[in-house]
Formats: structure tokens, C-alpha cells, sequence
């Protein structure tokens, strides 16, 4: 087994516990497309299978039954093919039970794919694992897919014969800032730290993404040549994913496509308002089935009194999700992005991703700040009856009954504040004071690149987090 994976180090210390475990595991991996998932299961358990096979996307119940059999067969089963899942789970127990390995490891990749209608793999699954895996001790059976809201609600949170049966789960995320540094120094890619950010900004932490950068090329260039390039790979990136990862993806990018108009977020009841989707139990689903595929978060805009899930608010958090709709329909050459640097619309852009890569790091501010060991919670907000209207990217509201109000401020060096945002920050402080009604003290934190240019309005500022305690 491998343990020099680049990232993922609390994922492989829990692979290797429950590798060494005396007792059947049964573990689900899950992450939204081209996170890594198969990637980190092939490489730390590299040649040590019992049975390995993946379902094909899209591919019908034929096909699906045809890829289980081949792979039966590599493994050395000798019988006919299956007829269906029962059979397929059996022939699987008689080759698991040839096998002399003291811990056997099956890997069923791509599960959702097997989940054809009325072929019931789910029930067959189940009945493999209580009638047979459970009461062994040698087996570590683990099921992964990028369809993360079929494996929690068949898997995770199944009803029926799987009620509680995983003993694990890994929720796969992108890489952190610090985590992909590491990755591109690896691929021999020395990127200053700012750059690094930069590219963040638009393929998120997603390694399959990053993988892709060329270290000939400018990251302008490798932007333009992967994405705006007619042939680039991702240049259709943005609609396999959503495919990948919903069977009906419609409703999914409608609401993803509303909410990327909207910096701040918006309630549900904007997000029906806007997407004309009835306000019921499918659009609790849609948006649980976006936030498990990491896609969107769901914070609370007001912090006062018991909160309740229709005070929601949803916001668009997947860096490339965001990328290609605020650009795809402005592209028009395939040197779009080395043509526009230095412009305002790139500035612009990198204002608002600058703010997401910060809620994709609050642990980080939070150690930043001390915080570490501080209960928090941490939302957006808007003012609703204040004058002029505000608007607040990131509140951290600490359990020992200080508020943050943070600024968060992307630029090519130190940053200067102005009297102006001197100003402005003032009012929001002001304006959540009253809108809020709380008694916390409320002090401010600027997030900037290359922290504040001293000036007047620096010297009362308490807090700063920099781009590089983000990569800490």
C-alpha cells in the first residue's frame, strides 16, 4: 500500500485503520467528478484487490452486467455470466472465498452506474453484505461514486436492507491552497503564491484540473489552451459534470444558473421565485443533493434567536462552476484570458472568487485569528431595512461572543484603504448592529493578499488574515 499520496492525509491514516481493522468494514467514498476518489483508492491499494470493477456512466443494464462478469473473470471465476445481481453478488462470494489473502479488498467504482431501474442492485448489495461479508472479519468492501446524492440516499442513509450497515465514509474534497501548492510543486510547476491562488480561482482544488496545467505555459495560456480553446479539455467540463453527477441534471443547473447571478446568495424562496420550481419536498432534495455534491453551501443570513431551515440562504461555492458562467457567454477567441489581463473584468473576477476561496478556507482564517479552539459560525448577509443598503462577505460569529466583520480584498500588492471603505466598513458594522440587535462586540478583519498598506485608516485596524496564512 502507498502512503507518499500527494494531499489526502487524513484520508489515507482512516484507509489504513480500517485496512487493519479485525472485524468486516464495509466504506463508502464519495466526492463530486474528478475530486480524486478512484485516483486515492488504485494508488494506496495498488495490486492488493480481492475484486475491483467499475460501473460504466450511462451505459445500460447489459453493459453493466457484461463489466461485472469481465472483471469476475480477471479474478478468476470460471462460471457463466450472471442473469442478474443476485447472481452477479454470489459469483462474487465464491471469489472472494478462493481467495487466500488475509485481507481482502473489493472496490466497486462508479456504483451508481450499476443502479439500473428495476434491476435491483441496491437490495442485492445489501443481501451480499448481511448474509455474507458482515460476518466475516477479513473483508474491506468499498463502494465509490461522483454521484454523491445517490450514494447518501441508497447508501448512507438507505431505509432498507443497508439501514445503518457502512462503517465508514470518506467525503472526498478538492485540494486546499496548501495542498495544491504541494501538487504543482510535484508536477515540478513553481508558482508564486499569488498565481497559485489565480488559478484556484478557476479550477478550484480539483486535482484532475490541475493535473492538466502545463509548466511550459502561463497560467493565462494554460487557462486559454484547457478551457476557451474549442479542443481544450474542459472545454465542456461544465456540462459533463453536472451529468456525472445527476440523472436528471435540469432542475440541478437551473437553480446552480440562479445562483451564480446572486454574490450574497439567495432563500428559497428567491431560488423558486427565480427558477419557477414549485416550493416542496423535490426542491428540499435538489438543494440537499447540491450541497452534498459541494456545489453550493446553505448558511443562515441572520445569527438572533432559533433558526430554521426555510431562513436559509444557498450559495454557489464550486470555483469552475462559477469560471464558466461568468464566462462562458463573454468569450469569443481561444486567447480570451491572455487578452484580458490586467482588465477590469479579470479584477472584478478576481474579487469575487477571492471571496470564495475564502469560505473554502475558514479553518484557516480562523487559525489566523486564533480561533482554533473557538466554536464558530460563519455566514453572509444583507441588510433588509437599513439605509444605504449593505452587504457583508463573511460574519464570524465566535461563541465567545465577539463578531468579525470581515473585508476580504484581492489585489497586486499591499492594500490600501481608502476613506471611502473606511467608511463603508463602519456603516455595515453600524447597519448589522441595528438589523441584528446584538450585544456582541463587533470588530473588523481585512483578508487581503500582501496584508494592509500602512496609512491612516490601517492604524485601527486589529485583525488581518493574508493570502499566506491561507495556505497554512
Amino acid at each position: 500500500m502507498k502512503t507518499d499520496i500527494i494531499g489526502r492525509e487524513a484520508e489515507v491514516k482512516r484507509l489504513l485503520t480500517l485496512y487493519q481493522s479485525t472485524q468486516s468494514e464495509f466504506i463508502t467514498v464519495y466526492g463530486r467528478r474528478r475530486v480524486g476518489k478512484t485516483f486515492l483508492i488504485k494508488q494506496y491499494f495498488e495490486g492488493q484487490f480481492t475484486f475491483e470493477t467499475s460501473g460504466i456512466i450511462d451505459g445500460t443494464k447489459d453493459m453493466q452486467f457484461f463489466t461485472f462478469f469481465n472483471s469476475l473473470k480477471k479474478y478468476g471465476f470460471e462460471g457463466n455470466p450472471p442473469k442478474n445481481w443476485m447472481e452477479a453478488f454470489d459469483d462474487l462470494a465464491q471469489v472472494i472465498e478462493k481467495s487466500n489473502q488475509e485481507r481482502k479488498v473489493i472496490f466497486l467504482d462508479e456504483i451508481p452506474s450499476f443502479d439500473i431501474p428495476k434491476t435491483n442492485f441496491v437490495k442485492a448489495l445489501g443481501y451480499f453484505w448481511n448474509s455474507f461479508a458482515a460476518d466475516r472479519r477479513d473483508i474491506l468492501l468499498i463502494v465509490c461514486g461522483s454521484a454523491t446524492s445517490w450514494i447518501v440516499g441508497n447508501i448512507i442513509d438507505n431505509h432498507g436492507g443497508l439501514h445503518n450497515r457502512t462503517t465508514g465514509n470518506i467525503y472526498l474534497q478538492q485540494f486546499s491552497l496548501a495542498e495544491t501548492e504541494k501538487f504543482l510543486k510535484h508536477k515540478h510547476i513553481q508558482w508564486p503564491r499569488k498565481m497559485i491562488a489565480e488559478a484556484y480561482m478557476v479550477f478550484g482544488g480539483i486535482p484532475y484540473y490541475l493535473n492538466l496545467l502545463n509548466k511550459q505555459n502561463t497560467l493565462a495560456a494554460n487557462i486559454d489552451n484547457l478551457y476557451f480553446n474549442p479542443s481544450g479539455e474542459l472545454h465542456r467540463e461544465y456540462r459533463q459534470l453536472y451529468n456525472s453527477l445527476f440523472r436528471n441534471p435540469e432542475p440541478y443547473i437551473k437553480i446552480i444558473e440562479t445562483l451564480a447571478k446572486s454574490k450574497s446568495g439567495l432563500s428559497r424562496t428567491e431560488i423558486a421565485s427565480e427558477t419557477k420550481l414549485p416550493q416542496n419536498g423535490k426542491l428540499t432534495q435538489i438543494l440537499e443533493d447540491l450541497e452534498h455534491s459541494n456545489l453550493i453551501r446553505c448558511f443562515y443570513g441572520k445569527s438572533r434567536g432559533k433558526v430554521k431551515k426555510r431562513d436559509a440562504y444557498y450559495q454557489l461555492i464550486d470555483l469552475f462552476t462559477l469560471f464558466h458562467l461568468t464566462f462562458s457567454q463573454k468569450a469569443q477567441n481561444k486567447t480570451f484570458w491572455q487578452d484580458r489581463q490586467k482588465t477590469s473584468l479579470l479584477n472584478t473576477w478576481n474579487g469575487l472568487a477571492f471571496e470564495r476561496i475564502c469560505l473554502w478556507h475558514i479553518d484557516q482564517i480562523r487559525n489566523a485569528l486564533g480561533l482554533s479552539r473557538v466554536a464558530v459560525e460563519y455566514y453572509s448577509w444583507r441588510s433588509r431595512t437599513t439605509e444605504p443598503k449593505a452587504q457583508i462577505d463573511l460574519i464570524i460569529e465566535r461563541a465567545d461572543k465577539i463578531i468579525n466583520i470581515c473585508e476580504i480584498k484581492f489585489s497586486d500588492g499591499p492594500y490600501a484603504i481608502s476613506k471611502e471603505e473606511d467608511m463603508a466598513m463602519r456603516n455595515r458594522i453600524e447597519s448589522f448592529r441595528f438589523e441584528s440587535t446584538t450585544t456582541s462586540a463587533l470588530i473588523p478583519v481585512w483578508i487581503t493578499t500582501f496584508g494592509l498598506k500602512n496609512n491612516t485608516y490601517s492604524t485601527e485596524v486589529q485583525y488581518e488574515v493574508t493570502l499566506d496564512d491561507l495556505f497554512k
